[in-house]
């Protein structure tokens, strides 16, 4: 097994690797959690948005993407790691990719509650009340410039 780390803007994915990624998204957020919820929402065609994944012979295995927020800040969103690939530090390694894309700016995230230690590792803080979206327990992290 290889794995390799890979980052592209929407526009250069191919078909396949963008059905693999959403697949991917689908499988763990909507059926494995048990959250219907409108995964695509608009905003993995932007021009600043970047996806980040691991590739493991040439599936993703691990995915988030990097979104630029109108007030020049950015958004680190739809992380998930496949099942078979848990507990093997992919989550970290995208934490970090993710960083180096985000550089000096400021950013938030929207930590699944049980995942803020997760995230306070990487400098995020929680950063207002915990709220509940499509039934599971979320609550806002930023982290400065």
């Amino acid at each position: 097994m290889r794995d390799e780390l890979r980052v592209a803007s929407f526009a250069d994915l191919d078909t396949i690797t963008l059905y693999r990624l959403l697949e991917l998204r689908c499988t763990v957020f909507v059926v494995e959690q048990e959250s219907p919820y409108p995964d695509i929402d608009g905003r993995d065609v932007e021009p600043a948005t970047r996806h980040v994944w691991v590739a493991r012979d040439d599936r993703p295995v691990a995915y988030l993407r990097v979104l630029g927020e109108p007030d020049g800040s950015m958004r680190i969103g739809r992380v998930v790691v496949a099942k078979e690939a848990r507990g093997s530090g992919m989550a970290g390694r995208l934490m970090d990719a993710a960083l180096e894309i985000v550089g000096a700016r400021p950013s938030v995230l929207d930590a699944q509650e049980h995942l803020a230690a997760f995230y306070a590792r990487y400098g995020y803080a929680v950063s207002g009340e915990g709220f509940v979206e499509d039934g599971i327990p979320h609550v806002p992290m930023a982290r400065a410039a």
